[in-house]
């Protein structure tokens, strides 16, 4: 997409959404309808699902087993908006509890919803912070608009290499930089949709693509924290509602991916705070590092929850199946004694307590075509 596209965007999206409780409350009432769940159920509402295609009653049926998300990818993405808001719709087998509905929506090289023409990071990188503000809210409009609540869509990386794969799709290429988008990308979605920060602890400093391979870094904790986790620290300040873990290792913290790091959790919740969902990248990634120890699935998905993973997915690799073969192996998990029942029903608490706030959440829609973003 050029830059002269993106600066040149659609009809604005003005909304006016008002949460209805405070975050405690909505951790109450979850904990309250968790400890009333079977196992099974506890395990199921903490997966992400995700099949193809744009057929609103087969989307419907696969989430009737009690999936917790779905995540559209290109291949769930119909020709118009209005039929994407039938297809949303369909996922929510209780319309007074929807799934969390996620979408990878970064805007320019990763961009699932052909009709945001807002700016993006190859432009926003070069360009005051207000203005990452203004795209991003405009972006979060838009992706709420269509039905969609969680947006996997602020890029915290910090990648100086202008060869990394990552690098174009950053909202920086120094900490200072890069934390200064991040919170303004934050402040801006969270009006409208749950906001995410990914990949943690950062790209930057691990070379290499995690959709073929776990990338590793010798960094210190010390070095990291003046470094590649300044974005994360600032996007947690500004209230992200997600944090994304990356496959990747730093190998003077913990010789396993963050994905699978019990310290990389410890990290995020007592040193920087993040009080919200975390949720792992697609483990299919694992499968595809080609490394024999996450060639199982199933095992992974409860590893990363044993880990401190409230939600996890897997795309790549996966079939109609999967989903549920995942949750059943987390719930035996728990059953087995293998996984602690207070790590799932934590978990299960955290999940839900999204699900309920942003289900709370009203919004009033308008498209205007002469409004400005503020």
């Amino acid at each position: 997409m050029s830059a002269d596209a993106q600066s040149s965007p659609e009809p604005a999206a003005e909304a006016v959404s008002v949460q209805a409780a405070e975050p405690d409350a909505f951790r109450e009432q979850a904990a309250a309808l968790v400890a009333d769940m079977r196992t099974a159920d506890q395990a199921s509402s903490i997966v992400m699902g995700h099949i193809g295609g744009t057929d609103p009653a087969a989307l419907h049926d696969y989430m009737k087993s009690g999936l917790g998300g779905f995540i559209l990818m290109g291949g769930n993405i119909p020709a118009t908006e209005a039929e994407l808001r039938t297809l949303t719709s369909a996922l929510a087998i209780d319309p007074a509890l929807p799934p969390l509905i996620a979408v990878d929506q970064e805007g320019g090289i990763v961009s699932r919803l052909p009709w945001d023409t807002y700016a993006a990071s190859p432009m926003l990188k070069n360009r005051p912070v207000d203005e990452t503000e203004a795209a991003f809210a405009a972006r979060g409009a838009l992706v709420a608009r269509a039905g969609i609540t969680v947006d996997f869509g602020t890029v915290a990386d910090v990648p100086a290499d202008p060869g990394s794969f990552i690098f174009a799709r950053a909202l920086g290429a120094d900490p200072e930089g890069a934390a200064a988008r991040t919170a303004a990308a934050t402040e801006g979605q969270e009006h409208f949709v749950a906001s995410t920060l990914k990949h943690f602890p950062g790209h930057g400093a691990a070379p290499g693509d995690s959709h073929h391979a776990i990338p590793s870094t010798s960094m210190t904790k010390a070095a990291w924290r003046e470094a590649d986790g300044v974005p994360f620290a600032a996007g947690i300040e500004a209230g992200a509602s997600l944090l994304m873990y990356g496959h990747l290792a730093y190998t003077a913290v913990d010789s396993r991916p963050a994905s699978l790091s019990a310290e990389w959790h410890r990290i995020a919740r007592e040193e920087l705070g993040f009080d919200g969902v975390a949720v792992t990248d697609d483990l299919g990634m694992l499968l595809s590092s080609g490394d024999p120890a996450y060639a199982d699935p199933v095992a992974n998905g409860v590893a990363a929850v044993a880990a401190g993973n409230d939600l996890v997915l897997m795309i790549a690799g996966s079939t109609a199946q999967t989903a549920t073969e995942m949750a059943a192996g987390i719930a035996a998990a728990v059953d087995a004694g293998t996984l602690p029942a207070e790590r799932l029903e934590d978990a299960a608490t955290r999940v839900l307590a999204l699900r309920l706030q942003l289900a709370a959440a009203s919004s009033s829609w308008a498209v205007c075509g002469d409004c400005a973003v503020r």
